[in-house]
C-alpha cells in the first residue's frame, strides 16, 4: 500500500479486494502516525501525535544546587530563579481571551476522539480539531497563544534540610500548577572536616608538652568551637570523640558525632634552654630503645650529655 493509494482517503476507495468506507474525514497515513509515530511504520515511536490529544506531560525539570560544605551542614534557605512551564496569568490555564468561553468540539461532539469505520474494524484516533481537549477554543489567549501555560521565570526558596549529603536529591512542586522539580544538590569538600554519615572527622597539632603534659585545645566545630581535653601522655593519631558533636541524621533523630585526630608537632629548632631540658630529660629516660645523639652510658649504666654547657649544669642541679 503505497503513498499514492493512502492519499486519497475520501469515502469508497478501494484497495485490491477490500472496500474501505471511511465515514470520517481522518487521513488514514496520519491515523498510522497517531498510532505507530510521526515517522509511520518506519519511523520514531515516540508516540508524539498523542501527546498533544492526552497532554502527556514532560519529565520533570532537575536542577543542580551547588552548596559550601557549611550550609549542607547547617541547612539553608536558599533563593534560586528557574525558567518553568506554568499556567498562565492571563487566562489561567483556560487557553482563551479572558471574557470568552471555550466550546465543546463539534468535530468529535466532546469526546476528543474521532471514530474510523472501516469494515468490520472501527478505529479510534485523538480528534485532529481539538487534539483530543474536547473543547475549541474560537479566541485564544493572546499571551499563551492558547496553550494554557507558558514559560516563565520563578523565583523559588528552596529550605535546604541540615545533613544533605552530596548526590542528594528532593522533589519540589513549584507554581500554580504545582509542576514537580527535581533538586540534586553538589556539596563541596571541606578544607576542615572529612565527613563519613552523620560523623565528621578533623584534625588538631598539639605541642610536645601538651602530649606529654595534657591539656586543652579549641578546635573549629559544625556549630561553633569546641574545647577538647587533651589526656597526659597523648601521641599522633590519637583519636578523641566529641558525642553528638557531628551532623544531623537525615530521617532521624540525633546528630552523629565529631572525632578529632591529634597530632604532635615536633618542634624543629630549639633555643639552648630548651636544648639543655630535652637532653637533662634524656639522661633521666630509662625506656630509651636504642641510642640518643649527645648522649653516652657510664660504667654504672646511668647516661650522660657530652654536650656538657652551664644550662644542662643548672637544670641537674634543680631536680637532684
Amino acid at each position: 500500500m503505497g503513498r499514492e493509494g493512502m492519499g486519497g482517503a475520501g469515502a469508497g476507495a478501494n484497495y485490491g479486494n477490500a472496500n474501505w468506507n471511511f465515514r470520517s474525514t481522518v487521513d488514514p497515513e496520519e491515523l498510522f502516525r497517531n498510532i505507530f509515530g510521526q515517522g509511520g511504520f518506519g519511523g520514531s515511536t515516540d508516540g508524539g501525535g498523542f501527546s498533544e490529544g492526552f497532554g502527556f506531560s514532560s519529565q520533570p525539570q532537575e536542577v543542580i544546587m551547588k552548596l559550601t560544605f557549611s550550609q549542607a551542614a547547617r541547612g539553608v534557605n536558599k533563593d534560586i530563579v528557574l525558567k518553568i512551564m506554568d499556567t498562565c496569568t492571563r487566562c489561567n490555564g483556560e487557553k482563551c481571551e479572558p471574557g470568552t468561553k471555550a466550546q465543546k468540539c463539534t468535530y468529535c461532539n466532546g469526546s476528543g476522539m474521532e471514530t474510523i469505520s472501516t469494515g468490520p474494524f472501527v478505529m479510534r484516533s485523538t480528534c485532529r480539531h481539538c487534539k483530543g481537549s474536547r473543547v475549541l477554543i474560537k479566541t485564544p489567549c493572546t499571551t499563551c497563544d492558547g496553550k494554557g501555560q507558558f514559560a516563565q521565570r520563578q523565583n523559588l526558596t528552596v529550605p535546604v534540610p541540615p545533613g544533605v549529603e552530596d548526590g542528594q536529591t528532593v522533589r519540589m512542586a513549584v507554581g500554580k500548577s504545582k509542576k514537580e522539580i527535581y533538586i540534586t544538590f553538589r556539596v563541596e569538600k571541606s578544607d576542615i572536616f572529612e565527613r563519613d554519615g552523620a560523623d565528621i572527622h578533623s584534625k588538631a597539632d598539639i605541642s610536645l608538652s601538651q602530649a606529654v603534659l595534657g591539656g586543652t585545645i579549641r578546635i573549629p566545630g559544625i556549630y561553633d568551637d569546641q574545647t577538647v581535653l587533651i589526656e597526659p601522655g597523648s601521641s599522633s593519631h590519637t583519636k578523641i570523640r566529641l558525642k553528638e558533636k557531628g551532623l544531623k541524621k537525615m530521617g532521624s533523630l540525633g546528630y552523629g558525632d565529631q572525632y578529632v585526630h591529634l597530632k604532635v608537632k615536633m618542634p624543629k629548632k630549639l633555643s639552648k634552654q630548651q636544648k639543655a631540658l630535652i637532653q637533662a630529660y634524656a639522661e633521666l629516660e630509662d625506656d630509651t630503645p636504642g641510642t640518643i645523639h649527645g648522649i653516652t652510658y657510664k660504667q654504672d649504666g646511668s647516661k650522660h650529655c657530652v654536650d656538657d654547657q652551664q644550662y644542662l649544669d643548672s637544670i641537674r642541679s634543680a631536680i637532684k
